[in-house]
């Protein structure tokens, strides 16, 4: 959003413009979907993370921005639908979504994963 001037804002700066605009459009997606995650900064790993807990397994997904563009990578992405075949790699448990442009990060799709992903938390919380 214009006039953020927040750490995670200021992470994504360290990037290529046309880096920046897909990971800041990308968190708008991810912060509509998901509006109660914490969102997490790591520096050292150079992510964002996003979930309802301080631990791994509270994760629902990281924004993993690079040089060339921004992954939305999801947390056992790999137990997920997908019908809009968004996911990519070859993780066992967890998978990614590439983007280059903005506009990918405002697909349907990717509003899809996101809810299946907290769907699947909420049910793997209420499991144990």
């Amino acid at each position: 959003m214009a006039g953020e001037t927040d750490e995670v804002v200021e992470f994504f700066a360290g990037y290529p413009p046309e880096v920046q605009a897909v990971a800041l459009e990308l968190r708008r997606t991810v912060r509509s979907a998901l509006p109660r995650a914490a969102e997490m900064l790591d520096r050292a790993s150079r992510v964002v993370g996003y979930g309802f807990g301080t631990g791994y397994a509270d994760l629902i997904c990281v924004i993993i921005p690079s040089k060339k563009g921004v992954k939305l990578g999801m947390a056992r992405g790999a137990e997920l639908p997908d019908p809009a075949g968004l996911l990519e790699g070859a993780g066992k448990r967890h998978l990614y979504v590439a983007l280059a442009e903005v506009a990918e990060a405002r697909q349907p799709g990717l509003k899809h994963l996101l809810g299946a992903a907290l769907a699947a938390w909420k049910a793997r919380t209420r499991a144990t």
